[in-house]
């Protein structure tokens, strides 16, 4: 069934599209424009209403099937961006599609007919709304390799050389007769290892391309006034939090994601943590902070250097401390270093104010995460695919131990092989579950 959608964004611009893909739309252009197209070419002309008004002038362009976006015919008509008169020509489009069943597109549905048709892979589809909603530099590059097929080739690389594995182990299994000493004649336990060793290096560059496109989401945590809001402005470099000296002034969570070698950093300002107020918006707005602590990638504590050794703020401190997160998370942090007499030994030390102490933290920031230089042929990557990857290792690790076992149990072998390269083929779509597809593109904006 035929789908229409206007594919830009909501609001004015100069331009604004609308969309259509489906199988025979030949006739739909000759009601619609009233003169032929030539494929892939760009033509001026009037778009009309059914009365024969003129709605606007703007380009018709012509993809016939299968030279297209979505594999099938696909015709946009680009106009002037006014929100109304983009409604009303999608009107005019679904009016006079009316006899060929042409529908509102769902969300991403030109995408996911774009992989249905092959002419993308599953992974490919999902660069394209990484490359939309990118918010760094590095982030939209490493989404255009994607979609450019550059993860998809090494996933596809992995599965090639597992199937020529899994043809040897279960011809082995076929003709055992042949007495022959698979593991050392087949070269299969090496070729398990160079296998596991490319896996490990594509989870690696997985794991760095996801955090490209999801970043690290980071909580300045600790008592009122030790220099949260400071280090949040300071971080940002523009005032976006009030910094004064009255306990008690950042009353909810402020966000701001900025970047750190391109990796987007989500940092969030919470209320000053202590046990009790009596003020209701703050406990509120205390309960959020240790929601937002909760889910938080990196807990940064931070500790008034200027206050250190006063009996009450170190016992507010000690309660704090009880209830944080004790695992790699937690990063201690020692503010207002221009203004303290002493400093601890070994320990993270800055100033808001002056800005020392500033880049050690974003690099320890990028260290906790497994963040590392990254090359320039870096590829976006989602939670899925690191999942996906890590299940494909864990195969191959049990197959490992299963073909360096003295009596090697091929049926067991063969097992673990065939659900790693079933692992791998999820990534690209060549193997997935219908409800699979449907979260994916669901995701995606109407139009695209």
């Amino acid at each position: 069934m035929p789908i229409a959608a206007v594919a830009t964004a909501p609001g004015r611009g100069a331009v604004g599209i609308v969309r259509l893909s489906g199988r025979g739309l030949q006739p739909l252009v000759d009601v619609l424009l009233g003169t032929p197209l030539v494929p892939r070419q760009a033509t001026l002309l009037p778009f009309r209403d059914a009365a024969g008004g003129v709605i606007d002038q703007g380009l018709a362009l012509w993809f016939p099937a299968p030279q297209s976006y979505t594999g099938e015919d696909v015709l946009e008509l680009q106009a002037h961006g006014g929100p109304v008169l983009l409604q009303m020509l999608l009107a005019r489009c679904l009016q006079a599609g009316e006899g060929l069943g042409v529908r509102l597109a769902e969300p991403g549905e030109f995408t996911e007919r774009a992989f249905l048709n092959g002419k993308l892979d599953l992974a490919q589809a999902e660069a394209v709304a990484d490359l939309i909603d990118a918010s760094t530099e590095a982030a939209a590059r490493s989404a255009g390799r994607s979609l450019a097929g550059a993860f998809s080739q090494q996933v596809d690389g992995l599965r090639e050389r597992l199937v020529r594995l899994r043809m040897l182990v279960e011809a082995t299994l076929d003709f055992p007769e042949e007495e022959i000493d698979f593991l050392q004649q087949a070269g299969a336990s090496a070729q398990l290892h160079e296998i596991a060793a490319a896996l490990d290096a594509l989870l690696d560059g997985a794991q760095q391309g996801a955090l490209l496109r999801d970043g690290i989401h980071v909580v300045l945590a600790g008592q009122p006034n030790v220099g949260k809001s400071s280090l949040l402005n300071a971080l940002a470099g523009a005032e976006l939090a009030i910094v004064t000296p009255v306990p008690g002034t950042t009353r909810d969570r402020i966000s701001q994601t900025i970047q750190i070698e391109g990796v987007p950093l989500h940092v969030i300002d919470t209320a000053g943590l202590r046990s009790q107020t009596d003020d209701e918006v703050e406990r509120i707005g205390i309960a959020r902070s240790w929601d937002s602590i909760a889910d938080a990638d990196s807990v940064l504590f931070l500790h008034d250097l200027t206050r250190i050794g006063q009996p009450d703020y170190d016992a507010a401190e000690a309660q704090i401390a009880a209830r944080l997160p004790a695992d790699a998370r937690l990063l201690h942090v020692y503010t207002k270093r221009d203004l303290a007499a002493t400093l601890p030994a070994d320990a993270l030390c800055l100033s808001a104010r002056s800005g020392e102490g500033l880049q050690r933290l974003r690099e320890l920031l990028l260290q906790r995460v497994g963040w590392h230089a990254a090359p320039e042929g870096l590829f976006i990557a989602r939670a899925r695919h690191v999942h996906a990857l890590q299940r494909a290792r864990q195969h191959l690790l049990q197959a490992r131990r299963r073909c360096d076992e003295p009596q090697a149990a091929l049926e067991l072998l063969a097992e673990e092989l065939r659900l790693a390269h079933d692992a791998l083929a999820e990534i690209t779509g060549a193997f997935s579950a219908d409800d699979l597809l449907g979260e994916i593109f669901s995701r995606f904006c109407i139009g695209k």
